[in-house]
């Protein structure tokens, strides 16, 4: 039976440690534990400091300590899962963040499984908890973005604008903006794509890549003069756009024909 005064303890070291006071937190919790190293909370308590300061692999040995008291505690098995995933040890995160699902459904748990089930390099099912995850919470930026480039890239490009498309404008990350971007290209969505390549660069100035896809739109639009107005931006941020400058420059249907390839770059740096 823990003690009023071991109690108190704990709601200090909470205090302190979501107050970012983890030096006080890690040191009274250290106190604590010396009177009772096998008690399940303060462990789970010094888990979480010890991995809130980069120290994930003594973390590891305190949160399995605490699990061999309280193996059904969701918050637990899911610090635990985060724990083993940034260890590497992919089966055991799957495991603990799977328990975690198990004892209380949430989205925090199911974003969590998405992320270890892409850093393992499941792909099948990453595609299934990032869906779980966008139904749950259609809202979520990290979700929609991961699963609508999943889909782009799987060759579902409708799939994928319903997807990124549910996100408020006002929640589009630079990415999320450059992939909405292709897939609205991929659709013919030409001026929707010009608008997302557009974002993207407001937000993400030197995005270079993005650059050069907003020229190669406006190109297929046939506004050559914004189109190198962006291919200017592009070169003038990355040199090495040069290639693919000049391929889409001489490739599409409303391209223009570069024979020395030194005139371009005189024209890009003017």
């Amino acid at each position: 039976m823990r003690t009023a005064a071991v109690e108190n303890q704990v709601r200090q070291i909470v205090a302190d440690f979501n107050a970012g006071r983890l030096g006080q937190a890690m040191s009274l919790c250290e106190t604590s534990l010396q009177k009772d190293r096998s008690d399940s909370t303060l462990n789970h308590l010094f888990a979480a400091i010890l991995f809130a300061t980069g120290d994930a692999a003594r973390a590891n040995i305190h949160v399995e300590i605490s699990l061999a008291g309280m193996p059904d505690n969701a918050p637990g098995q899911l610090l635990a899962g985060r724990i083993a995933r940034s260890l590497g040890d992919f089966n055991r995160a799957i495991f603990h963040l799977g328990r975690a699902a198990i004892l209380s459904a949430n989205v925090e748990i199911l974003l969590e499984q998405a992320r270890t089930f892409d850093a393992a390099g499941d792909r099948s099912r990453a595609i299934g908890a990032w869906r779980a995850l966008n139904r749950a919470n259609p809202a979520s930026p990290e979700a929609a973005a991961r699963l609508g480039r999943i889909l782009f890239e799987d060759g579902s490009p409708d799939d994928a604008a319903a997807i990124l498309e549910g996100v408020a404008a006002i929640d589009r990350s630079p990415s999320m903006w450059f992939d909405l971007g292709l897939v609205r290209q991929d659709l013919h969505d030409l001026a929707g794509a010009a608008e997302a390549y557009r974002k993207a660069l407001e937000q993400r100035p030197d995005d270079a890549e993005a650059a050069v896809n907003l020229g190669i739109v406006l190109q297929d639009m046939g506004d050559m003069d914004d189109a190198i107005a962006a291919y200017r931006t592009a070169y003038s941020l990355r040199p090495d756009t040069l290639g693919a400058i000049a391929m889409s420059l001489t490739s599409a249907p409303r391209g223009q024909l570069w024979l020395d390839r030194q005139a371009l770059q005189r024209t890009l740096k003017s």
